[in-house]
């Protein structure tokens, strides 16, 4: 399915509320993975938008699948965050009003992979050496990360 893209056949570029599903993985080092997106070059959590019917820990899985090649598990709350960063312009035209639903793990299974056309490059980086350039959506949840928030938050 690819509701998003149905969508945009027939509104076009213009503005649609969607909802991501992002995953803040920490490895054994308490390191956290990041993404490099293919269209802004810009750091990110892993995710991407719920489909009709999914869950968000589904939507989650799926995603963290598609773009990253690995199985998580045991995922946690992290935060949901809303408000005036949320607007995204993306390359191509397309604007979305973005919910993001995070999560947090340190399980997974598989081999990251950078093979999916969304990514760049992933990496784990340390709480002091997070990248300056973050996709700014998911520069609040990553920075949240970074100070060690860790309590289930609401913005």
């Amino acid at each position: 399915m690819d509701y998003i893209g149905d969508l945009r056949k027939h509104i076009g570029h213009g503005l649609i509320m969607v909802v991501g599903c992002g995953v803040l993985i920490e490895n054994d080092k308490g390191q956290v993975l990041l993404q490099k997106r293919s269209d802004t070059g810009e750091w990110c959590v892993p995710g991407g938008a719920l489909e009709p019917g999914e869950t968000y820990k589904e939507a989650a899985v799926r995603e963290l699948r598609e773009e990253v090649g690995i199985t998580v598990s045991g995922l946690r709350l992290f935060g949901l965050y809303s408000g005036d960063d949320r607007e995204i312009h993306y390359p191509n035209g397309d604007v979305v009003y973005s919910l993001s639903v995070i999560f947090t793990t340190k399980s997974y299974t598989g081999i990251i992979s950078d093979e999916d056309s969304e990514v760049l490059e992933h990496r784990f980086f340390d709480r002091d050496e997070i990248p300056e350039n973050l996709f700014s959506p998911d520069a609040r949840p990553i920075l949240d990360w970074k100070k060690g928030i860790q309590d289930i938050s609401v913005e």
